[in-house]
């Protein structure tokens, strides 16, 4: 007997915004067979919560800079409406799941982003996950449901990378799992052209990824998913897969692949 396969899959962006692609996809999700964890971005939510409640929103290169009532935000938005709204559907499909922040059962410390050229404030990097009580849930066939939100075990949360976070925890569960994570979002996967969506790069691996990189075809927002999907690579993550939420569910589904 090989080992169980464990699908560890990262949803953001428009599958979070719109609540009939939320409900359409949490609805194929719960017929996902297996151990399987979610992972799940904020959305735009947090941003238009901050500007009903005045206050102010602070991005650099595309990362949110986290002062204490952005975190406030963060922590509603987050582990609060959009975690519990995605575990309530997921009941409502029969998919027993548990809602998780890292501080939840100790599952991911991280520690305060230290200040280089800029102060991102309660930022967290990741330092440790623990996979005990959340191999408990997955072997009763119960699905963890995480928000990007980790502690520090001393009492203080912080705002964590939300695709960190789903390659972390594959890389976690790399011992006791074949491991594969999924990264859905509203492109087909890494595109040759920016402008058609049919220029699917079907397959990555270390090397065409360094060309990919020479050539331009891999620059701003995705060198940092790409570089998260290598990371997890290296340390023993079975394949990971770019694209639509659909490359789940529907054979034929152009999306990409990397692998080593």
């Amino acid at each position: 007997m090989g080992m169980k396969t464990l699908k560890v899959i990262k949803i953001g962006g428009n599958i979070i915004d719109n609540e009939a692609a939320l409900k359409s996809f949490i609805k194929n999700f719960s017929t996902i067979k297996g151990p399987k964890i979610l992972v799940h971005g904020g959305g735009k939510l947090a941003t238009q919560l901050a500007i009903k409640m005045n206050i102010s929103v602070n991005m650099n290169k595309g990362r949110r800079i986290t002062d204490a009532n952005t975190l406030d935000i963060i922590t509603m938005v987050y582990a609060g409406k959009i975690n519990k709204t995605i575990v309530a559907q997921l009941q409502a499909n029969n998919c027993n799941a548990v809602g998780f922040s890292g501080a939840d059962g100790n599952t991911i410390v991280s520690v305060k982003r230290p200040i280089n050229s800029i102060d991102y404030g309660f930022v967290g990097d990741v330092v440790n996950v623990n996979t005990e009580i959340l191999e408990l849930l997955l072997k009763n066939t119960i699905t963890p449901v995480f928000c990007a939100i980790t502690h520090d075990k001393s009492g203080q949360l912080l705002n964590t990378n939300a695709d960190t976070i789903a390659s972390e925890l594959a890389i976690g569960f790399a011992n006791q799992f074949k491991t594969e994570l999924y990264y859905c979002f509203e492109k087909n996967g890494v595109l040759k052209n920016v402008n058609d969506d049919n220029s699917v790069v079907k397959k990555i691996n270390t090397q065409t990824y360094k060309i990919l990189i020479d050539e331009g075809t891999i620059s701003g927002g995705m060198l940092p998913k790409l570089n998260n999907c290598f990371y997890a690579i290296t340390n023993n993550v079975t394949k990971v897969c770019i694209g639509k939420p659909e490359m789940l569910f529907i054979k034929n589904t152009q999306f990409t692949t990397i692998r080593k």
